[in-house]
């Protein structure tokens, strides 16, 4: 049963891109992104499984990954239009590659727009019962998507590239990020759908997305100088 559902959200997820590509409206992007995902994992909140209501998300992101980054690596013109703030996140992305010199290097930059970044998921899943807070998700998949897409592209290796675009610490943020979002969203779901909370779960759930969180900003922060010399080499600009 539950490999259909993951089915499910796979089939119904690539259907929320190509419908997408058809209405041409980029802010329907990650409402429909978020369509595919949303109701199984209030269903599985609602039976009292926490944490398969993560993995069911963790699923969906993974496939959002997947989507973004090979519709940008094959239409990188037409994604950049299509994903909202894909060209700044490129353009900012490219010319660390390239010069070693960006946010993505500057712990003093990239630590408080990551906690920004967390603070308002967070806030958003608390508030809206992720409603808001998952579409916000889909965009920062959509435009980190589209920079390993277009990198990838651009590059004399792609696959080996695209492997290496994807950071491991960006890689540990999505994860955190989407245990937050599902935990954080189950209290107001809880009273729109009358369930419980199975708070026991959800508290080592927080706990590891907060080391997770963590663990991304010092691995960033280590590795981002050795990975931007791997990536150029990949790349070979």
């Amino acid at each position: 049963m539950e490999a259909l559902t993951a089915v499910a959200i796979v089939a119904g997820t690539v259907a929320s891109y190509a419908i997408a590509w058809l209405v041409g409206v980029p802010l329907l992007v990650p409402l429909l992104n978020t369509a595919a995902s949303f109701p199984f994992m209030v269903l599985a909140l609602e039976r009292g499984h926490l944490r398969l209501a993560v993995a069911r998300m963790l699923i969906w992101a993974m496939t959002l990954g997947v989507c973004a980054t090979s519709l940008s690596y094959r239409h990188p013109a037409a994604t950049e239009v299509m994903f909202l703030r894909s060209a700044a996140y490129r353009g900012e992305m490219f010319a660390w590659v390239l010069t070693g010199r960006g946010a993505e290097s500057s712990p003093s930059q990239f630590i408080p727009q990551q906690a920004g970044h967390a603070a308002l998921f967070a806030s958003l899943s608390i508030a809206t019962g992720g409603v808001v807070a998952m579409p916000m998700g889909a965009i920062l998949m959509n435009y980190m998507g589209h920079y390993v897409g277009t990198l990838a592209a651009s590059s004399a290796h792609p696959a080996l590239t695209m492997v290496l675009a994807w950071h491991p610490w960006a890689v540990i943020r999505v994860i955190s990020f989407v245990a937050i979002g599902v935990v954080l969203s189950a209290p107001v779901l809880s009273r729109i759908a009358k369930f419980r909370v199975d708070w026991n779960a959800a508290r080592p759930l927080l706990a590891w997305a907060g080391a997770g969180l963590v663990l991304d900003v010092l691995l960033k922060a280590l590795l981002a100088p050795a990975w931007q010399r791997l990536l150029l080499r990949s790349v070979g600009w």
